[in-house]
């Protein structure tokens, strides 16, 4: 049953389309990332949600309540954004138990709620210290902390890690998914960052120029996208025509003119039973951590093709090369 509910959302600026009726559902305890480059409308669609932004066309539900027109005090949800926005002049305690007290909590409530969510995102010792001698990874801790501690329906997350440098980021985001699976928090994060909608999302949605290009599990959005934008957006997949798939494959089948995506790790140097057989000439090499990325040329097509390091020989530049493919990974688009 969705707990969040979005009905043909549409939203302006200037006289400028930003939402084009957007319609999505989130379940209790679903953990859903609004993905897409910078501009397509995720940040609107989410202040949106949050009561920052008010439509002019749709409805926005919460736990089954109309809440369109609703104050965003009133909404119960809770906002976490890219600069932590944290009171330069409160110490972490202060900062955190803040909206208890304008709740008007009693001390004793506030105490407890305040103990358990530092416990819970590991700030245990920090109480008394003030933001300014945090790190950036702790400071955003805290503000995940403010926004936990009130207990909200929903909680919204606008690049709440994209400030932080690689290693803190990816840190925090297994402990954000795992904050958010304890609590059983239905959760919507914005972000960019392909692979960190992947590592924490139940479910995704891609957003291209105010419009819903695919949605699903990371599973399925991966490993099926559905058109050119989504293909091109998410990893490094292969998009080529129909005609230089055929060209690939030395003209032995024939393809619709339509566009195909191939993943770069479905090529396979070990020969493949009932596969494409692609011959060419190693142009370039990149190592990337555990893999090395090749672009292949095989009559006249180049293929991005990722091989998983062993304890064999790399491959090399200018060496010529057999790659096979399963039929199964070529995927036409629409």
């Amino acid at each position: 049953m969705s707990f969040v509910t979005i009905e043909n959302l549409k939203k302006s600026f200037h006289q400028e389309t930003v939402l084009h009726s957007i319609n999505l559902s989130i379940k209790k305890g679903e953990f859903v990332t609004l993905l897409g480059p910078s501009g397509c409308g995720k940040s609107t669609l989410l202040r949106s949600i949050a009561g920052l932004l008010t439509p002019e066309e749709g409805l926005i539900y919460i736990d089954g309540k109309n809440v369109t027109n609703v104050k965003p005090k009133d909404r119960q949800v809770g906002m976490v954004f890219q600069s932590y926005a944290l009171f330069p002049n409160m110490t972490v305690q202060e900062n955190i138990e803040f909206g208890l007290k304008m709740k008007k909590h009693d001390q004793q409530t506030i105490k407890r709620k305040v103990a358990r969510i530092v416990e819970l995102v590991e700030l245990g010792g920090k109480e008394a210290s003030y933001p300014r001698e945090l790190s950036g990874g702790q400071q955003q801790r805290v503000a995940l902390a403010r926004s936990l501690v009130t207990e909200p329906k929903v909680l919204l997350l606008d690049e709440p890690l994209s400030a932080l440098d690689a290693q803190i980021r990816k840190n925090l985001q297994k402990q954000l998914r795992a904050i958010q699976q304890e609590l059983n928090m239905t959760t919507v994060l914005v972000t960019h960052d392909q692979e960190e909608a992947m590592a924490v999302s139940d479910y995704i949605y891609i957003l291209n120029n105010g419009v819903i290009a695919q949605s699903g599990t990371p599973h399925e959005i991966y490993t099926r996208p559905a058109n050119e934008f989504v293909a091109r957006f998410i990893g490094n997949y292969n998009v080529l025509t129909g005609e230089q798939l055929s060209k690939l494959f030395g003209n032995k089948e024939t393809f619709s003119n339509n566009l195909y995506a191939i993943r770069p790790e479905a090529f396979s140097t070990d020969p493949l039973h009932e596969a494409y057989e692609i011959s060419g000439d190693i142009q370039a090499a990149m190592m990337l951590g555990n893999i090395t990325r090749y672009e292949l040329d095989a009559n006249g097509v180049t293929v991005t093709a990722d091989h998983l390091h062993k304890n064999d020989a790399s491959l090399q530049r200018n060496q010529f090369q057999k790659l096979y493919l399963h039929r199964k990974d070529v995927i036409p688009l629409s």
